[in-house]
């Protein structure tokens, strides 16, 4: 009998009143462990809002957040960080006055089990520096080792928040518009390091973005969000086919 996969992520009847306005209504979302699922819809649709519940940086009014079987609902955000959640924001995240190795060596050193401490620098062969080393390969940035992470490209920048959540061992990550601002001969390259990272740490993958071309031949499925609800969850080629998603979103089939 065929046993099916565990769940990564599900969200259940998620909602999210701010004075007296609906964000979230009704959110229902089962994600398998393994799977890289996008999210899209108009500006204003929930996504980033979603996000910011399923991470905590936000409360649900009503509903629930199983992470891997887990209720996380009411959990604090470094709580589900060392649960294994990682994510990205629109904006790119690092410390720019450190280098790109530096980095990626405070979240391996918090890892490894210590703490963001920029007083505690490791010697050159520690196993968080080690760790960050073998992080920046697989991104493609170790020849960036020693460049100030300000200076770096913004394409950098986002493949630089990869390696930051590769080092973490995150098992859930969410991506908030990975591509946004990217170079476009940038952009194959940065779905190879997502891909790598999928693969590499077995990670389960959702993220927000606004190219649907790009988005709808990389991921496994789509989830479409229209007005704080999610109205249709299904694969790449079935979401295209979908007349609610293609009047709702993509515009009114010919």
């Amino acid at each position: 009998m065929h046993t099916p996969t565990p769940s990564a992520l599900r969200v259940e009847g998620l909602g999210l009143q701010i004075g007296g306005a609906t964000i979230l209504k009704d959110v229902n979302l089962d994600i398998a462990e393994g799977a890289i699922v996008g999210v899209i819809g108009p500006n204003g649709a929930g996504k980033t809002t979603l996000f910011n519940t399923i991470s905590g940086l936000m409360t649900p009014t009503s509903g629930s957040v199983h992470m891997h079987g887990t209720d996380i609902t009411k959990t604090s955000v470094p709580a589900r960080a060392r649960a294994g959640l990682g994510r990205t924001f629109q904006t790119s995240s690092y410390f720019p006055g450190l280098t790109v190795l530096e980095n990626v060596r405070l979240a391996a050193q918090v890892a490894e089990g210590g703490n963001y401490s920029l007083f505690r620098f490791p010697s050159p062969g520690d196993a968080a520096t080690k760790r960050a080393h073998e992080t920046l390969e697989v991104v493609g940035l170790d020849h960036k080792d020693f460049t100030k992470a300000g200076d770096i490209s913004h394409g950098d920048k986002r493949k630089l928040e990869i390696a930051v959540l590769l080092v973490t061992d995150a098992k859930l990550v969410l991506l908030d518009e990975p591509m946004a601002g990217v170079a476009s001969g940038d952009v194959a390259g940065l779905l190879q390091n997502i891909t790598d990272m999928q693969r590499e740490k077995q990670c389960t993958v959702l993220m927000v973005e606004h190219h649907i071309d790009v988005l709808l031949g990389f991921v496994d499925m789509v989830a479409v969000m229209h007005f704080g609800t999610i109205i249709a969850y299904d694969t790449p080629s079935e979401i295209m086919n979908n007349p609610t998603v293609q009047s709702a979103y993509l515009g009114t089939a010919a």
